[in-house]
């Protein structure tokens, strides 16, 4: 079973998507330079907002994040990892780290990629005020991966 949300955003002249560590969506509709880790402003979502079943999802055991990041034709992607201690109950931002810290705006930790990583191109973008950010989000469950592959592999060897 997948569970997916979608996020809609949009773009600020002062997201720079700098941070090494973190990246981060958010409702509010402006933020100053310092926000170094943002990407979308005036977020439809938050993690408090993400349905039950994608919330549930996400807190399984080995629970594979897969972010996508779409701005017209640019599309980036970060792989993440879910974990049962997520609290998902912010009200006004959605985060994915690299570490394993987590808090309430916690959707996603152990992240191959932050904000630093993402496309430049589609980084350039996002300064735009009036660009739209689609960022869709789609959990997988490990343990269903597998099988999935076993299966084929018995179908393809018999």
């Amino acid at each position: 079973m997948v569970c997916y949300e979608i996020i809609r955003a949009k773009g600020h002249t002062n997201i720079k998507a700098t941070h090494r560590t973190t990246l981060e969506l958010t409702k509010d509709p402006d933020v100053t330079p310092r926000g170094d880790c943002i990407v979308g402003v005036s977020a439809d979502k938050a993690a408090f907002d993400l349905n039950e079943d994608f919330k549930n999802c996400l807190r399984s055991e080995r629970a594979f994040l897969v972010i996508v990041f779409t701005v017209n034709e640019l599309i980036d992607f970060v792989l993440a990892e879910g974990s049962p201690m997520l609290i998902l109950s912010d009200k006004n931002k959605v985060i994915i780290r690299k570490s394993t810290y987590i808090e309430p705006a916690t959707i996603g930790v152990r992240a191959n990629k932050a904000s630093v990583d993402i496309r430049r191109d589609l980084v350039e973008r996002l300064k735009n005020p009036d660009t739209s950010l689609t960022v869709y989000l789609y959990v997988l469950r490990l343990d269903e991966v597998t099988s999935i592959y076993a299966n084929s592999r018995s179908i393809l060897h018999n």
